[in-house]
């Protein structure tokens, strides 16, 4: 008997959900919030925002590789199981984290260091480009009738807490050390501490089960995923807000409150740290609120806000009182998180079960590729080329634009699990139903 069929299963299938994104987010996050040291570090230069830039360069580099880890991780969940993908994804992240906590910087190799690194980041987005998605499909599966979107959105959470627990990492070592240790040493310690955090993960996924069902393991998943390219790019562009919105909100947003809003780094990540737990206490609330009244009423809710909102509170971050930059970073936090709650279930609905792992890992990965990672770069160039510190809001508004676009274009037959109180038909292993967009 599964585990999931009890309370007590369900939590655990649900804290094995969240453990492994945990690990993946932070550290895959540690980097963004430390930022404007790998620049000084790995990129110098003598005109500092071009090092920004490259030290940025490298964070979206590990973009760039998820979704070939989308593809190759998709391939091993829909062919081999769910629970294989998740525990390979969580071992290929610790490695090079740990490796980015010793490693030696421009000073003693030269540009040799900044390739290193470069690398190590492509290897974490391989990891992330698997984990992220193969739990989403996971944690769908898993759950029980009517809660589907509460139960997926765990992911979300997971992910959320894992970039939370970075940025809470780098508010205490910022807010113990000084400029100087920070940078000759401090800055290794978050990177260093994720070997832990991968071996909690690990041992929490060990007796998970599959939920992968037998005999429903596809030939050819990456070919039998093509036949969906239509859904796969429509999936891309539903997450574009997220892409951009997130890692604009809550990555770029340190580096621009330090360098350009000129507050001190260890008020712009604890007003970072405490507007991401706004976003985590609100997203499994919305998500809920999708499993009553359907995914696509909140997911319309939520891209409107943005677009409407979105400069505004930007425009009330750029102001010298923490109470004011808070309220425009949570305003934004929940906006976002009325779109992203209902994500997770959505996406696992729009597929039939023996490509839903593929189908998802590739279209959501290829947004964040091109878009997610390279929002902190296209938001200093927008900044520098209109010599407006809030010239990047525009940036969030346009993407909100398209996903709302996106969303209100669905058919009508896409948007069968998401019009009614409960979980009107399900797909593949959801409830073991024929996939509604199968043959589309």
């Amino acid at each position: 008997m599964s585990f999931g069929k009890t309370s007590s299963g369900k939590g655990k299938i649900i804290l094995a959900g969240i453990a492994g994104n945990v690990l993946e987010w932070y550290d895959f996050a540690i980097y963004g919030f430390f930022a404007p040291i790998f620049a000084e570090l790995f990129f110098p230069s003598s005109n500092p925002t071009t090092s920004l830039i490259a030290s940025f360069g490298a964070f979206a580099a590990g973009f760039l590789m998820r979704p070939v880890g989308g593809a190759v991780f998709g391939f091993i969940g829909d062919k081999i199981g769910r629970k294989k993908a998740l525990n390979l994804s969580v071992m290929l992240m610790a490695i090079p984290t740990f490796l980015i906590g010793v490693m030696p910087t421009h000073a003693h190799i030269g540009v040799l260091a900044a390739i290193l690194i470069v690398l190590l980041r492509m290897l974490q987005g391989l990891s992330v480009g698997g984990e992220y998605t193969s739990s989403i499909v996971y944690l769908a599966e898993s759950a029980p009738k009517g809660k589907r979107g509460l139960f997926a959105s765990a992911s979300l959470v997971g992910a959320t807490g894992g970039i939370l627990l970075g940025s809470f990492t780098g508010t205490v070592i910022s807010g113990i050390l000084t400029e100087s240790q920070l940078h000759v040493w401090g800055w290794r310690i978050p990177f260093l501490l994720g070997i832990v955090v991968a071996l909690v993960g690990y041992f929490l996924r060990r007796h998970m089960p599959e939920t992968l069902q037998e005999g429903s393991e596809p030939t050819r998943p990456l070919h039998e995923a093509w036949k969906n390219r239509r859904i796969i790019l429509q999936v891309s562009g539903m997450n574009l807000i997220i892409a951009v919105a997130f890692y604009a909100i809550f990555v770029f947003a340190v580096t621009w409150l330090v360098d350009y809003v000129k507050e001190p780094r260890t008020l712009a990540l604890q007003l970072n740290t405490w507007s991401m737990v706004v976003l985590m206490i609100s997203v499994p609330l919305f998500a809920w609120l999708s499993d009553h009244v359907g995914r696509r009423p909140i997911l319309i809710a939520g891209a409107t806000g943005m677009v409407l909102l979105g400069y505004p509170l930007i425009w009330l971050m750029h102001h010298h009182d923490p109470g004011m930059i808070f309220l425009g970073q949570a305003g934004l936090a929940i906006i976002l998180s009325c779109y992203a709650g209902p994500i997770p279930a959505t996406l696992s609905e729009m597929f039939p079960s023996k490509v839903r792992v593929t189908s998802v890992s590739i279209g959501y990965n290829l947004t964040y590729a091109l878009f997610g990672g390279t929002t902190p770069m296209v938001a200093i160039w927008l900044i520098e080329k209109q010599q407006s510190d809030l010239a990047f809001a525009w940036y969030i508004v346009v993407a909100a634009l398209i996903s709302l676009i996106v969303v209100l274009g669905l058919k009508t037959r896409q948007m069968i699990h998401m019009s009614g109180s409960t979980d009107v038909v399900d797909t593949g292993h959801l409830q073991g139903s024929p996939g509604v967009l199968e043959g589309v």
